[in-house]
């Protein structure tokens, strides 16, 4: 750490991202909040349409649902980081393998917050595991609105238009931050098949039940 950093954090103590209580050294969540995240299971299941599976490393509630909302619209970004830790430590050895790719974000939104939260955990859990990365140019949002505040039968009967810009990898790591109704990821799976993908392995950091 270096001085002007180490003198911030003294001036400024870090704040649990979901609690806003104080940390522990460079921690992202108090002790508490840490306990509890610990404690939620991950989530396993068939997926939704043209996925092979589905995994998600815990809830949509709670630690992990606070850890999300600072993600995407208090733009802590570096949340990305143990959120992507939290992934390969808990994702299954039978469900690695492939390159992993991001779900591509709305583009409007994308400019809007300045980043795009889920290529920021895919390319660290990328570099976390030794895959190969790409880097979010492979598929591409054609239009449509957005998902986020919509009603789940608008979602789930006016999925997102995506398309696959070239070739995909045989075996696909799909990375996104949450697993709502499965419209967009189900929208990203079909676009990859029809490129060539053999094989597409949702995973995301939370799921909504």
């Amino acid at each position: 750490m270096g001085l002007l950093e180490a003198l911030g954090t003294v001036l400024v103590p870090p704040l649990c991202a979901a609690c806003g209580r104080l940390c522990e050294d460079d921690g992202w969540l108090c002790p508490a909040c840490a306990r509890r995240l610990e404690a939620s299971a991950p989530l396993r299941g068939a997926g939704p349409p043209g996925v092979d599976c589905a995994w998600s490393s815990a809830a949509h509630d709670g630690v992990a649902r606070q850890m999300v909302v600072a993600l995407k619209y208090r733009r802590l970004t570096s949340l990305s980081d143990p959120m992507a830790e939290r992934i390969q430590r808990l994702l299954p050895p039978a469900l690695l393998g492939g390159v992993v790719v991001p779900v591509p974000a709305a583009p409007l939104r994308s400019l809007a917050r300045g980043f795009d939260p889920a290529a920021a955990i895919a390319a660290a859990l990328a570099e976390g595991i030794g895959a190969p990365y790409e880097d979010g140019g492979l598929l591409r949002r054609t239009g449509g609105r957005r998902q986020v505040g919509r009603p789940r039968a608008e979602r789930l009967g006016r999925p997102p238009r995506i398309r696959a810009t070239g070739p995909a990898p045989r075996s696909v790591l799909l990375v996104d931050d949450v697993l709502t109704t499965g419209a967009t990821i189900s929208a990203c799976a079909g676009a990859l098949r029809g490129a060539g993908a053999a094989r597409v392995v949702a995973v995301t950091f939370a799921r909504r039940l």
